[in-house]
């Protein structure tokens, strides 16, 4: 087995289930910290908010893609799988930040991007100069066109982001590409290929990596015959695992692979898949033989409903127990609107909600006005919802500036925008640019304490109230909050289940018990209720003498 490279790893070596009821912060490096003040958050950035991590109380840091790219798709263009971006830091710079993360307690999870490489990647080049039928070809997926002269695509397939999921390299050929036309995909029926990330997971490993998030881990296993399926013929087909591109049985297989990979190391590394199947499919990607965990998004893209948010809950933790892991919950990321925007939106129609959507996200890209959006509604909900959330068993997952009550940020000029989303949907889709705005350290500044100079995008003037300096010494303040919350659930918590209190649940309230008398009441609806007996232990607002406020999580002891 290979041990931790680092003496600080011993902090927190030995304990192979940590992550079962982990909470987990997702750092988007470019918009975290800017050490060198470029307008580009870097390593360095984060080694210098260590200690602010560690004061949230946070069990790990989940990092999203620091490789060398050419930010086609924020980074998820991989020139790289073994690198840094020079813009972001240096590996020498990438040990130090794992040291001093180790040294805090903070474990760390690296995101993984096996889907595609970028077109800047050294197999790409290859591939192009190399020519059909070559071996440096087969790593990818190229076809030939149709039409006299091979002029039209070999599908009308659509890409994710918009636009057609084929292009035309200059010898004729054609390859695939789910995403963007710079994000080309990988033949993963290739050996070179499998055998190639091997190597990169044991070389992050290696550096004291304790897990990996795997990006578009649903959509490596593609099955392509000859004749390709027209657009019309795949969106018929409903049987489980037969779709041609997305959630095959065989995908599983590579899984296995790397849990053998995993468990060369001690304690083994961990894997959480970002699948969006489903919801019977996911206990597959979340097995002890594959890849050990998978991402829940059912809270994410549900309304701030009781009813609904029991069903989810309860669907889930049967299907972890099925699983034998645990389940995620997670209301934020990199990919969304934020949860304290969608929370103060009016309710969508039925079916608004797409890949990687929820409902209030036709707000914004209808280019809505700011009237729509109740903003104190939304912070209260999204309060609520965050303290609900950290009751429950399993691991949270949690979006950087989501700590702060931020918001979307809804009004970025065109020409500052970066999301491939907003160039192939002109018009059409805003893109995820909005919750991927630096961070606000401070009250003021160039970029809000984010770094010296602006910012790579533009941050609005309510930013300056929302920083880590307003907040940090008000006591109802969200961090405050956040803070207080994830230091009662590292106490709290203890074994993964929970029992609804039936007699306490009753049209918009929600309550549950955590074992060693830890009980947990949202307040769904607008109006007060009478507020349980017991102790209280933290809530999510003011509480109202014997009254729980609408709109309101409390926590108590009974």
């Amino acid at each position: 087995m290979t041990t931790l490279p680092h003496a600080a790893d011993a902090l927190i070596a030995g304990d192979a289930d940590w992550w079962r009821q982990a909470a987990v912060y997702q750092i988007y490096p470019r918009s975290f910290a800017d050490a060198n003040g470029d307008g580009i958050g870097d390593l360095r950035g984060i080694i210098s908010r260590v200690p602010y991590l560690r004061e949230l109380g946070v069990d790990a840091v989940w990092l999203s893609p620091f490789y060398p790219s050419a930010l086609a798709d924020g980074g998820y263009d991989v020139d790289d799988y073994r690198d840094v971006d020079p813009r972001i830091g240096t590996l020498e710079e990438f040990d130090e930040m794992v040291r001093e993360l180790h040294a805090a307690g903070i474990r760390l999870i690296v995101d993984l991007v096996p889907n595609h490489t970028s077109d800047r990647h050294e197999w790409f080049r290859q591939a192009l100069a190399a020519g059909p039928g070559s071996r440096e070809r087969a790593r990818y997926i190229f076809r030939d066109g149709k039409g006299e002269d091979g002029e039209l695509p070999p599908a009308d397939w659509e890409s994710i982001f918009g636009g057609p999921s084929w292009t035309r390299v200059p010898d004729g050929q054609w390859y695939l590409h789910l995403f963007a036309k710079e994000q080309p995909d990988l033949d993963w029926n290739d050996e070179e290929v499998r055998e190639d990330f091997r190597t990169t997971l044991r070389f992050w490993s290696d550096r004291g990596v304790d897990g990996f998030r795997v990006d578009v881990a649903h959509g490596l296993a593609k099955s392509l015959a000859d004749e390709l399926p027209t657009k019309a013929e795949m969106d018929a087909i409903t049987e489980p695992g037969a779709h041609p591109l997305w959630d095959r049985d065989e995908v599983h297989d590579i899984y296995a692979d790397w849990r053998r990979v995993f468990d060369e190391y001690d304690p083994p590394r961990i894997a959480i898949a970002e699948a969006w199947v489903d919801t019977p499919r996911r206990p597959r990607y979340a097995s002890a033989e594959g890849l050990g965990q998978a991402f829940n998004f059912d809270l994410l893209q549900a309304d701030f409903d009781a009813e609904r948010f029991r069903a989810i809950v309860a669907e889930n933790l049967e299907l972890s127990a099925a699983s034998g892991s645990s389940t995620t919950w997670v209301f934020s990321n990199h990919d969304v609107v934020r949860h304290a925007t969608r929370y103060g939106l009016p309710a969508q129609p039925s079916g608004a909600a797409g890949m990687m959507q929820t409902p209030s996200k036709a707000w914004l890209l209808a280019g809505a006005p700011e009237s729509e959006l109740d903003r104190a509604r939304g912070e209260r909900r999204a309060r609520a919802a965050t303290l609900f959330e950290l009751a429950l068993p399993g691991s949270a997952y949690l979006y950087q500036g989501e700590e702060l009550g931020l918001h979307e940020v809804g009004d970025i000029p065109d020409e500052a925008r970066q999301d491939p989303t907003f160039f192939r949907n002109p018009g059409v889709d805003k893109g995820r640019d909005g919750c991927r705005v630096p961070l606000p350290w401070k009250t003021d500044g160039p970029s809000f304490g984010f770094g010296d100079g602006p910012a790579h995008l533009p941050q609005p003037e309510w930013f300056g109230p929302a920083s880590v300096e307003a907040q940090e010494d008000d006591p109802s303040s969200t961090l405050s909050l956040y803070r207080e919350a994830l230091r009662l659930r590292r106490e709290l918590q203890t074994a993964e289940s929970l029992e609804w209190i039936d007699e306490l649940s009753a049209g918009d309230v929600l309550a549950f018990a955590r074992p060693g008398g830890w009980v947990n009441v949202t307040n769904f609806g607008e109006e007060p209720v009478e507020l349980p007996a017991g102790e209280v232990l933290l809530a999510s607002a003011a509480l109202d003498g014997g009254l729980l406020p609408g709109a309101t999580t409390v926590w108590l002891r009974r």
